[in-house]
């Protein structure tokens, strides 16, 4: 826009011009705030692309919520760990849930206090006070300083990045999204089985009943491909926790 100005002292430009480089900006703008792995506001963490195992790991989004306890279930059952990037509200309501995470060996993090569906809006300091408000309830439990933070949506902006400068947490994306908020158990499988390769992250739903149904398919899926489901601080090398 700048230059156009500067070149309009010297040449006739048209109005469209205008239009069309804010058209173009707003567009790089809205891919790089809504596509996590763009690292456009922030760095995150979406993958090992130089995994040479096939390793694989799973993260759990919105809970702790009742049909956690199916998840955690089949986890026990096929001795897996996985990562739960809780919501702190939910934290409130569920605490025994979070204690048994806590208790099998999952890792947790951060997914906002809130998730609000107004979250990309919150300025710097309302970030930093939802992440310092989630961060307090699960370190009730783990004793640790947490250091992950999923952004709800997978969605960062400006004041999500400037918050994060302040609360020094890693930002945790994937590559392997299981749209099982949306589909069913059968298409849960169908997307993922289609997806899956080494140094991959899947991203699951807790709070849904397809998922924990799709849950015991996909880990014999895993396995009998010769997958290793790894914790995500093996699988990116990255301390969940700071004491």
């Amino acid at each position: 826009m700048i230059l156009l100005a500067l070149l309009s002292h010297f040449v006739s430009i048209p109005l469209w011009s205008y239009f069309i480089v804010a058209g173009l900006w707003f567009i790089i703008v809205l891919r790089g705030s809504f596509l996590i792995s763009s690292n456009y506001h922030v760095k995150a963490f979406c993958s090992n692309q130089s995994a040479k195992k096939n390793e694989i790991a799973l993260t759990f989004d919105d809970g702790p919520h009742p049909n956690t306890l199916l998840i955690l279930d089949t986890l026990k059952m096929h001795h897996v760990k996985a990562t739960f990037f809780c919501i702190g509200r939910k934290l409130e309501e569920n605490p025994q849930i979070l204690q048994r995470i806590i208790d099998e060996g999952h890792i947790v993090g951060n997914h906002s206090y809130s998730h609000s569906h107004f979250f990309d809006f919150f300025r710097k300091k309302k970030v930093i006070e939802e992440l310092n408000r989630t961060d307090n309830l699960l370190e009730r439990y783990t004793k640790s300083k947490i250091k992950y933070f999923r952004p709800p949506y997978g969605v960062t902006t400006p004041s999500i990045r400037r918050a994060l400068e302040v609360t020094g947490h890693h930002v945790i994306g994937w590559n392997i999204r299981s749209l099982d908020t949306l589909i069913t158990e059968r298409a849960i499988l169908r997307r993922l089985r289609s997806r899956i390769s080494p140094g991959g992250i899947i991203l699951l739903h807790d709070t849904k009943l397809q998922t924990a149904k799709a849950l015991e398919n996909l880990l014999d899926y895993l396995h009998n491909n010769k997958y290793d489901i790894v914790p995500l601080e093996q699988l990116l090398n990255i301390k969940a926790y700071e004491n």
